[in-house]
């Protein structure tokens, strides 16, 4: 998958006038995209029209407009658009009380290293999170990581073909397993070219 460009950006006025269309757009992409595990984590797989929305909010927030910090953004983002071999996901840990949050994110300290996508009957594949830089500390983890799955050709033609793809998590505190849908299996092979 190509990754973003600055000529593939919206200006800031041309932003603020199609925003809410673009907005809609992307909300709706993202539905076949976003894949609960158990009742509190949840994975937004990005490609490169979920980052080309990130980059525009962060933009338009930032009122950046100058060539220098629109490349910043840039090279902040473009890491989580997918390579062709590999998907990549945001994974939100969600507890929406701040105390039983905090609690539990101390409980579930390294759990980003617990996480694995089955594709039929191959061997699962372990996630690497937070190539980028170190989210957790010594004693919680974070409740937001970047998370990649790199697949071997023979899980790209697995998933291609349509065999079940699953995400787990093994955790002392926390386990879960999910397949995806059919819908998500669909949109996530996309990523996979």
């Amino acid at each position: 998958m190509q990754k973003l460009a600055p000529n593939d950006l919206l200006t800031l006025e041309a932003y603020a006038r199609e925003r809410g269309a673009f907005r809609a757009r992307v909300l709706a992409h993202k539905q076949a995209r976003s894949v609960p595990l158990g009742t509190h984590m949840t994975f937004l797989f990005e490609d490169r029209l979920t980052i080309q929305y990130q980059v525009q909010e962060m933009l338009r927030i930032e009122r950046i407009f100058e060539a220098a910090g629109i490349q910043d953004e840039l090279d902040a983002y473009n890491p989580l658009v997918p390579d062709g071999s590999n998907l990549k996901a945001t994974l939100l840990i969600e507890f929406p009380d701040p105390d039983e949050r905090a609690q539990r994110l101390a409980q579930l300290h390294g759990i980003e290293h617990r996480i694995t996508l089955s594709v039929g009957a191959l061997a699962p594949i372990a996630a690497i999170a937070d190539e980028d830089m170190e989210r957790s500390n010594d004693s919680k983890t974070s409740a937001v990581h970047f998370v990649r799955f790199e697949l071997t050709p023979a899980h790209v033609a697995a998933f291609k073909r349509g065999e079940a793809v699953a995400l787990a998590v093994d955790h002392p505190g926390y386990g879960a397993r999910t397949t995806l849908s059919p819908a998500t299996q669909t949109a996530l092979a996309a990523d996979l070219d």
